[in-house]
């Protein structure tokens, strides 16, 4: 179940379980070019990176994103169809993966609103649920999230806090959770370790920053 996963970096996420999946790439050290499919949560710029997207994409590689950058990604050079714009609270299958889209928002930031109709996403891969919060805090939507692994932002300052994530990972109950988006833009080493203090002792903690 996470023998196949790395954090890259950041929010980037590789899942490679018979199939090789990127979650918004971001500071890519190398070309890999090996994606079957590539989630992106959100238009910033840490999410949706160009330069890192060509590193991991190949030939035939589907992008799945949200439609205020689907012009972008057929600039890119993505076929029509190659890329599949998701919207939120909706379920969807390609090439055989089904996945559902949570929203991912702000309640009392102005980063990530929710009209922008943002989303995180629970990808369904052999029997594991794997759910990507993307960037948001506490919401009415993720409070009812039923996963396997959770990969949860902890940094603060544009999302939840480390004490908040943890909060959230106590409601949701995974079996295993990864804490994401610290150490590069904000957030650091000791708010994973924190974080990791605060949760429930049947859930384990990897961390992987």
């Amino acid at each position: 179940m996470i023998g196949s996963i790395e954090v890259l970096c950041h929010s980037a996420i590789k899942i490679n379980n018979g199939v090789t999946i990127y979650i918004d790439p971001f500071k890519i050290k190398q070309d890999f070019n090996d994606a079957d499919l590539i989630f992106i949560t959100h238009s910033h710029f840490d999410h949706y990176s160009e330069e890192d997207i060509l590193k991991v994409r190949k030939q035939n590689t589907k992008i799945i994103l949200t439609s205020d950058i689907f012009e972008n990604a057929k600039r890119l050079g993505f076929d029509r169809d190659d890329i599949l714009v998701v919207e939120p609270s909706k379920d969807y299958e390609i090439n055989n993966l089904k996945f559902s889209t949570i929203p991912a928002y702000n309640l009392n930031k102005q980063f990530h609103p929710k009209a922008n109709n943002w989303v995180g996403y629970i990808i369904n891969l052999n029997g594991v649920r794997y759910y990507i919060a993307g960037d948001t805090d506490i919401t009415e939507e993720n409070k009812k999230v039923k996963c396997d692994v959770a990969f949860i932002p902890i940094g603060g300052t544009y999302t939840v806090t480390y004490a908040e994530a943890a909060e959230l990972t106590n409601m949701i109950k995974p079996k295993v959770v990864v804490p994401i988006h610290y150490g590069e833009i904000v957030g650091s080493k000791e708010d994973a370790v924190n974080f990791k203090k605060l949760l429930d002792k049947d859930i384990e903690c990897i961390i992987m920053i």
